[in-house]
């Protein structure tokens, strides 16, 4: 059976469309893992022995290095960094530091392979982006480095 398409503006709106419905139907799971929330210990995997750069509404974030022992480093991108850990508090992974001893909630995912971080898992509230791992470690160079 022949499906005449319409013509002009409505072309374009109809065919993206159709592409939205053939990717639903042959992707199913695409869309819904990007949902899905990684486990501690998909987490744990996924960081080990790197060190992740982050950002935010496009500006630079911070940095953080997984150690083994669920041990983190982290820096502002100032070159002063604070030790700490994280741990699991239901479906978020925390973070505590030797500096900032409050705990700081985030939820995780993958999106396109690389981590995205809600906090608290609140859509509304800061969200980080990965923009690049490697496996050398972060550089402290300490406080107020200079002359």
């Amino acid at each position: 059976m022949a499906v005449d398409w319409p013509a002009g503006p409505d072309r374009g709106r109809v065919t993206r469309m159709r592409n939205k419905v053939i990717a639903a139907v042959l992707f199913p799971c695409a869309a819904l893992a990007q949902d899905v929330p990684l486990s501690a210990q998909a987490f744990e995997a996924f960081v080990l022995g790197k060190t992740f750069t982050y950002a935010s509404d496009g500006a630079a974030y911070g940095a953080e290095e997984y150690l083994e022992g669920r041990r983190v480093r982290w820096s502002f991108l100032d070159g002063d960094c604070q030790e700490g850990e994280w741990y699991v508090s239901g479906d978020q992974i925390c973070f505590v530091y030797d500096e900032i001893p409050a705990p700081q909630c985030w939820q995780f995912y993958l999106r396109s392979g690389r981590l995205l971080a809600r906090f608290e898992n609140d859509p509304e509230a800061t969200e980080l982006y990965e923009t690049s791992q490697d496996n050398e470690p972060l550089l402290c160079l300490g406080p107020e480095v200079g002359v």
